[in-house]
């Protein structure tokens, strides 16, 4: 006769804390130095005179760049110790970053924004393998919830006093301020934080290419990439244009935009815990998608939106906040679930590679259907882009459930090789 009971959520030790709080502060800086960019590009397209198209390719650049990177170091990131992958690459960032902070040409432009993305875009994978190495999946959720405050704390914060610094220096302002919060974390990093091998233990022999080839050639994994692939055409598709959006068409001024941004923040950081738990006690699927249902609702709404009173564009950005990131905390937990220790290296690079090309290719069709006649004119079919996010939502919809369905399975393969492994006293 056996009893049942819930297993009790088991609470961080002050080391995983500590790691939780690092990898947030770095995703912090990531997430601000590309988030930047669309607050930036009302002013960036006035000040370079630039197009949509041109701006989307500024975009772009950084994605396509991150997604290469990705594949090139997929072969070899689980042959490393995670640690020095971490600080090697997040320099990589900084020295980026401080060179579009001194840019003073659209073509510079577009070269620093490479240049950061073949680093910095690759930072996020690591991370993950570092979640996924240090926390089992009962955690991972919360783990998630706090990583994603890292957003929230860009918009909060990062994207306000970047807005300000923009407004009394220049554009260039908010890089050179992340320069030097980057480089403080990076040495909190080298200092704090233990060296990550335990995956160096169940190494096989192949080379970078032969590990990278197995790692894509698993059918589970690639369900998984794909379904992390949809996920970000949406954001992608309509990110760029947000400022441009809200101050030439909802007549928000640039004086208000700060508030607009640092408003959305907190209700990011509200939530983000909150999802976190409901994503270690609930169904993470079920979660992931009555969010997408809600931002499918906000999408439709908000592209469609004239001048209203600025307390209403507030409200809107908070309402589709919500459903974007509580969209992101389940969906990246159960796919960080579906690699072995062994290959998570290589499937979270693989994994973010496709993610920022598929964001890339993304803000490129965004800069296609987007037009603008002149830098202060409205801009026009923003709404398309909204139908168009609403037809991909669904279809990443039915990709997680064929995730979360893999992860079940798995979970009921393990538990069933425990039982019999297990001797039965009668």
């Amino acid at each position: 006769m056996t009893a049942t009971h819930q297993t009790p959520i088991k609470k961080f030790s002050a080391y995983q804390a500590l790691v939780i709080i690092l990898l947030a502060l770095t995703q912090f800086t990531v997430v601000l130095d590309f988030m930047v960019m669309s607050p930036l590009g009302d002013m960036l397209m006035k000040s370079m005179s630039l197009k949509p198209s041109q701006f989307a390719t500024a975009v772009s650049s950084y994605a396509f760049s991150a997604g290469i990177a990705g594949f090139l170091t997929a072969g070899f990131a689980d042959k490393f110790d995670r640690k020095k992958l971490l600080l090697f690459f997040y320099v990589g960032f900084i020295l980026g970053t401080l060179l579009c902070g001194i840019t003073t040409s659209y073509t510079m432009l577009v070269a620093a924004r490479i240049i950061t993305g073949l680093f910095g875009g690759v930072i996020g994978s690591i991370s993950m393998a570092i979640v996924a190495d240090l926390f089992p999946l009962e955690q991972r959720g919360r783990v998630m919830g706090f990583l994603q405050l890292g957003f929230g704390a860009s918009q909060v914060l990062g994207i306000p006093i970047s807005l300000y610094l923009a407004n009394y220096w220049h554009w260039q302002a908010p890089f050179l301020m992340i320069v030097g919060l980057a480089s403080l974390i990076w040495l909190a990093i080298l200092i704090r934080m233990q060296p990550i091998t335990k995956h160096l233990e169940l190494q096989t022999d192949r080379n970078a290419l032969a590990h990278l080839l197995h790692t894509v050639s698993i059918r589970n994994y690639r369900i998984g990439f794909l379904a992390t692939a949809m996920l970000s055409l949406g954001g992608f598709m309509m990110m760029p244009w947000g400022s441009a959006f809200a101050i030439n068409n909802l007549h928000v001024t640039p004086e208000q935009l700060p508030l607009l941004f640092m408003v959305a923040g907190i209700s990011t950081l509200i939530i983000m815990p909150v999802i976190g738990k409901l994503s270690d006690k609930k169904d993470k699927f079920t979660i992931f998608a009555l969010a997408s249902v809600w931002m499918m609702i906000m999408v439709i709404i908000y592209t469609n939106l004239s001048v209203v009173p600025f307390w209403f564009v507030i409200m809107m950005n908070i309402f589709f906040m919500m459903g974007i990131m509580s969209r992101m905390v389940p969906s990246m937990a159960l796919v960080s679930a579906l690699p072995k220790l062994q290959d998570r290296g290589a499937f979270m690079s693989v994994n973010s590679s496709l993610q920022q090309i598929a964001g890339g290719f993304a803000a490129v069709v965004g800069g296609m259907i987007v037009k603008q006649k002149t830098s202060f004119s409205p801009l026009e079919h923003y709404n398309t882009l909204g139908y168009i996010i609403v037809a991909l939502t669904l279809i990443c919809i039915y990709m997680v459930y064929r995730v979360s369905r893999m992860i079940k399975g798995q979970q009921k393969e393990k538990a069933g090789a425990v039982e019999q492994a297990v001797p039965v006293i009668e």
